[in-house]
């Protein structure tokens, strides 16, 4: 595997990546949504990569998909798409282009490759993970189906293929109730979330049970926590992602997906917001609402932050990595997955 020093002088001797504070005025328009979070003199760093990355993707007719927890140069600086698991599942079965770089964790980018087969995926860092998708396989489904024979199977997205494969739907945080509630049975599994399954419950009809996974990112903050900086910030509307513990959801006063969050606080526009998820969302809608005070306790997530602009055009310039998901599990992983974009549209989610 080529280390970062000959990936940073391979790449220097096709593209001109010096700083240039002359190509940073001149793309100023992609740098205005970025201001609050870089400085010039980042931007003038950055630059180089997202006129090379922009170029580049039109080369190789790609489109590059971004989650919503990338830095704020690739989220505003070269992502075609960008949005919430849901989002980018839907957006991923419409692309045209012949190429897809998902700019995200793994598992997004085995969707892609599990909705679009023939399509080049291109993953610029195998190593960009996700401790839910590592939390369960195949092997757990079937323990959780012998458990409680006759439960469909409602799968996270945050999985692997062959998870998905092994599930009856899959769901995001942003459908999970309506999809659970859509399930014909009284008894419904959910993995491999289990804060995620537990808020689902809470709200559902349904007997949900769910496998004992968790993200390292929303598994961090507590309720103490919220309630110690609401009593500190008198005013502040606090918005919490639901992959977080039920207390911490019952001390917010809203709970989202990603996407979610970022619609409440578009159209509510509060004075002061905190956001309880991974600490570059606020970054990236910063901007676009100077009235609102976004502030967040940054746990960041280190699987998210091994997606760089110089991977990007690494794997760009090189077609490297290419995602593939053998054709058995893709095929019964797509039911899955369509199952659950088809029932989402149909709920209109």
């Amino acid at each position: 595997m080529l280390d970062h020093l000959d990936m940073r002088s391979t790449l220097a001797e096709h593209y001109d990546l010096a700083p240039s504070l002359d190509l940073a005025e001149d793309m100023a328009d992609l740098y205005a949504p970025m201001k609050p979070s870089l400085t010039p003199p980042d931007w003038a760093m950055f630059a180089p990569y997202v006129a090379a990355i922009n170029r580049l993707k039109k080369e190789r007719n790609a489109v590059i998909l971004a989650h919503n927890y990338m830095t704020p140069e690739v989220f505003h600086g070269i992502s075609d798409v960008v949005g919430d698991s849901l989002a980018l599942a839907i957006k991923a079965k419409e692309v045209e282009a012949d190429v897809i770089v998902q700019c995200g964790v793994h598992f997004m980018a085995e969707t892609s490759k599990i909705l679009n087969p023939s399509k080049t995926v291109l993953m610029p860092d195998m190593g960009a993970g996700c401790s839910l998708a590592e939390s369960i396989t195949a092997d757990g489904i079937a323990e959780m189906r012998a458990k409680y024979p006759g439960a469909p199977v409602v799968s996270y997205v945050n999985t692997t293929a062959e998870v998905k494969a092994a599930s009856d739907i899959c769901c995001t945080s942003a459908n999970a109730l309506q999809i659970v509630e859509a399930m014909d049975s009284d008894t419904v599994i959910m993995t491999p979330d289990q804060f995620l399954a537990q808020n689902v419950a809470a709200q559902s009809s349904k007997k949900v049970v769910y496998w004992p996974g968790s993200c390292i990112v929303h598994e961090l903050y507590t309720a103490d926590e919220l309630n110690a900086y609401r009593e500190a910030n008198p005013g502040v509307k606090i918005v919490a992602h639901p992959e977080c513990k039920p207390d911490v959801v019952e001390a917010a006063d809203f709970t989202g997906s990603t996407t979610g969050m970022i619609d409440w606080v578009r159209d509510t526009r509060p004075e002061k917001v905190m956001l309880v998820t991974e600490c570059s969302m606020a970054a990236n809608v910063a901007q676009e609402l100077p009235e609102v005070d976004l502030t967040k306790p940054c746990n960041a997530c280190p699987y998210m932050k091994k997606i760089t602009l110089e991977k990007v055009l690494w794997s760009l310039h090189t077609m490297q990595t290419p995602v593939e998901v053998d054709p058995a599990v893709a095929e019964n992983a797509r039911v899955a997955v369509e199952r659950m974009i088809d029932l989402s549209r149909k709920l209109g989610l």
